[in-house]
């Protein structure tokens, strides 16, 4: 297998398979922030193909058709990945191929390259985004930027976004807030401890109430989210003969896209009532909206049945741009972000072939 070192100055070749192009595509280390390389790679193997119209904004690259078609379809996936965990260069073992982001979602960037390249007369306009920075925090999100910059570049009358879905249909998502639990309290040397008043030991209350929080199942169009209220992350402590002034715990709530980001802030707000609570990142969900026509449409000619997002995703940025949106790709979710993250090679092929059936049907 080719070293990540040598990948970097290789080209893509979109006339792979879907599999191994997905493993071109992982021996690209792109960890969120450092996707140039890969975004490169991406915009010059595009702009060889001459139906195709190129852009590109920052790290963000964007194709598409201009055949004068009725309807546009846009066809979406982050190019970034989480941080390498010793699983790059990826390897297969049977149908499974590992390696950083093979689920998550280069996969799933695999079958969007392998559809711009090879369908220059598909039955709809087509609109082919590929993205930075979406593991991080939202602010960063490049599809964010483009629809601050270049909304014009996004409009389409119904976008698919390849997150890892198992290869099934996952309608809407959950949003997602962090905040910063701040506790303070008084320094003082550890051999003198009642002068102080130790802020750590007052995280201890904070965490009795997110272990005993009973979080909410919402079932919404038929699919049933559920939500998830906890502490990631704890920070704090001077040194090992101080009395802590300072501690931070650090939340994550998930939740059903039927709260609003407003009525998230509150809840969390009314669960750790009497302490300070500061927001830190938020991203509202998205309804799953399979009642509109179009995500019909794509569910009956996909096949199978529909089941609720775990996560947020940028269907998220979608539906607020009033484009119907569901998150479909090869990549299972559960996978997502482990140490030994994987891929089915036959779900590839499947999600490729049900997608191009959709896209040259008559």
């Amino acid at each position: 297998m080719t070293s990540p070192e040598i990948s970097l100055h290789q080209s893509l070749d979109l006339g792979l398979d879907g599999g191994t192009l997905t493993a071109r595509l992982v021996d690209f280390p792109s960890v969120s922030g450092s996707e140039g390389p890969l975004a490169d790679a991406v915009e010059a193997a595009l702009r060889a193909y001459p139906h195709l119209t190129v852009d590109r904004y920052g790290n963000n690259v964007v194709a598409r058709t201009n055949l004068g078609r009725s309807e546009r379809v846009l066809l979406a996936g982050h190019l970034d990945t989480v941080p390498i965990a010793d699983n790059v260069p990826s390897h297969v073992e049977g149908d499974l191929l590992y390696g950083c982001g093979t689920s998550d979602m280069k996969s799933g960037v695999a079958v969007q390259l392998r559809l711009a390249a090879t369908l220059p007369d598909p039955n709809r306009d087509l609109t082919f985004v590929f993205y930075d920075c979406e593991e991080i925090e939202a602010s960063r999100n490049g599809l964010g930027h483009l629809v601050a910059r270049h909304p014009d570049w996004l409009a389409a009358d119904f976008a698919v976004l390849m997150e890892p879905s198992g290869a099934m249909v996952e309608g809407g998502c959950q949003g997602t807030l962090r905040v910063d639990v701040k506790l303070t309290g008084t320094r003082a040397h550890s051999a003198r401890s009642w002068l102080g008043d130790n802020a750590i030991h007052k995280a201890g209350e904070v965490l009795r109430r997110l272990e005993a929080y009973q979080p909410r199942r919402v079932e919404i169009d038929g699919l049933e989210y559920r939500e998830g209220l906890n502490a990631n992350l704890i920070s704090g402590g001077v040194a090992a003969n101080v009395i802590p002034d300072e501690c931070v715990v650090h939340v994550n709530f998930r939740y059903a896209p039927d709260r609003t980001e407003a009525e998230a802030v509150e809840h969390v707000r009314e669960v750790l009532a009497g302490f300070e609570v500061v927001v830190t990142d938020s991203a509202p969900g998205a309804l799953p909206g399979l009642d509109q026509p179009a995500a019909r449409a794509f569910l009956a000619a996909v096949g199978g049945e529909a089941r609720a997002k775990f996560g947020w995703t940028d269907v998220a940025r979608f539906s607020a741009l009033g484009v119907p949106a569901v998150n479909y790709g090869p990549g299972d979710p559960n996978l997502a972000h482990k140490r030994d993250e994987h891929c089915s090679l036959a779900a590839i092929a499947e999600v490729e072939a049900r997608l191009r059936a959709w896209l040259t049907a008559n």
